[in-house]
């Protein structure tokens, strides 16, 4: 359980790149609001990744 909270930020991330190439493959480039998502996604795994990882010692 310690393992996959440890990787949450990384999934986050991970799921975030995999809407933008999806998106780019699709031909769908018009869409902010998919690209706000990913965005947003990518972020907050980004601050999660940092922020658990600094309270979680194995």
């Amino acid at each position: 359980m310690k393992g996959l909270v440890k990787n949450l930020g990384l999934l986050l991330i991970l799921i975030g790149v995999i809407i933008l190439i999806v998106c780019a493959f699709t031909g769908n480039v018009n869409n902010n609001t998919l690209f706000m998502s990913s965005g947003a996604l990518i972020v907050l795994g980004l601050i999660a990744y940092i922020i658990i990882n600094k309270r979680i010692t194995e």
